[in-house]
């Protein structure tokens, strides 16, 4: 009887293993797609409002425009703030195979935010980047 027990808890060990693999699979796969996509909206941003310039031309409202319509189109995540960082994404590494696969959108984010020189975190929510 003991042996049939230690056997059936061998199974749910097993079951839980696979079913915990498969989750972190499924996260890190949910990761890439939403760093790719964010990647790929950059360079439509780019490319549309830049004619592949590093900066937009004076008073743009693009990206204003873009959060607002992105937002009601698909909701939340689309902040004028987390559409400047695709953009900024974008321009930093525009080759996408450059991009790890081992880091989150939340920590390019941060990268990002960094290399624009924002060190206060305090006024910058970046989990809304995310």
């Amino acid at each position: 009887m003991k042996a049939i027990k230690n056997k059936y808890n061998e199974l749910l060990d097993n079951i839980g293993s696979s079913l915990q693999k498969a989750r972190e699979n499924a996260i890190k796969a949910i990761n890439t797609e939403l760093v790719k996509a964010n990647w790929e909206i950059g360079r439509h941003i780019v490319e549309f409002e830049q004619h592949g310039k590093e900066k937009a031309d004076y008073g743009s409202s693009l990206l204003t425009s873009l959060a607002m319509d992105l937002k009601t189109r698909f909701g939340k995540g689309f902040s004028k703030s987390n559409i400047y960082l695709c953009r900024q994404f974008y321009i930093k590494y525009q080759k996408f195979q450059t991009v790890s696969g081992k880091l989150s959108w939340s920590h390019y984010a941060e990268l990002l935010l960094l290399c624009i020189g924002v060190t206060d975190f305090t006024n910058h929510n970046v989990m809304d980047f995310a």
